[in-house]
């Protein structure tokens, strides 16, 4: 004989229920499924493009509707990954769709205790001219007194998402620069 507790009996007719419901109501779960596969990228641009976050180099695929990253996934047809992502890039589309996502570069002066907006032609002149400041006063001086034209003051930090020629233009003009201490995130 059979017997059935009073939570799998309950458990079994809210099943029973719901199933029952659903197969009245006409709900057909094939045409959800595909449905719901049409309508996160329907009538989207896509892009491919690499994951900015570490050194793999795996691929996705971004949707772009009405100018506003709709989703993201791994690119199936790319030989890195194959479609698949970890955490990090699965969640690439935030880099794009936070609001905490600042949209002007942000400052700090020396002695202050918040960032402050400004404008691009502002920030990039300010570095320009902070490190031609520091490259011209610490030029490096051989036994005879003269400047050798490099510096040890400032340093280069290259990042693995770089392309091989984007890593050659730092490199020409960090070595045009005088640095010394030129480094990248994939030696490390």
């Amino acid at each position: 004989m059979f017997e059935v507790s009073r939570r799998q009996f309950l458990k079994l007719s809210g099943a029973t229920a719901a199933t029952l419901a659903i197969v009245e109501l006409g709900f057909d779960p094939h045409k959800a499924k595909a449905a719901a596969k049409e309508l996160k990228t329907a009538r989207t641009d896509v892009t491919p493009t690499i994951c900015p976050y570490c050194s793999v180099g795996c691929g996705i695929l971004i949707h772009v509707k009405d100018n506003d990253v709709v989703y993201s996934e791994g690119d199936p047809d790319h030989p890195i990954n194959q479609g698949s992502l970890c955490s990090k890039g699965s969640s690439v589309r935030d880099l794009y769709t936070t609001d905490r996502r600042p949209k002007k570069p942000m400052y700090r002066a020396p002695g202050s205790d918040r960032w402050e907006e400004k404008e691009w032609d502002w920030m990039l002149d300010r570095i320009a001219e902070k490190v031609k400041e520091t490259r011209d006063s610490t030029f490096v001086v051989n036994e005879d007194g003269i400047p050798v034209n490099r510096t040890e003051a400032i340093a280069s930090m290259g990042g693995a998402a770089l392309e091989n020629e984007e890593c050659y233009m730092i490199q020409k003009l960090m070595r045009g620069l005088g640095l010394t201490f030129i480094e990248h995130q994939a030696r490390i």
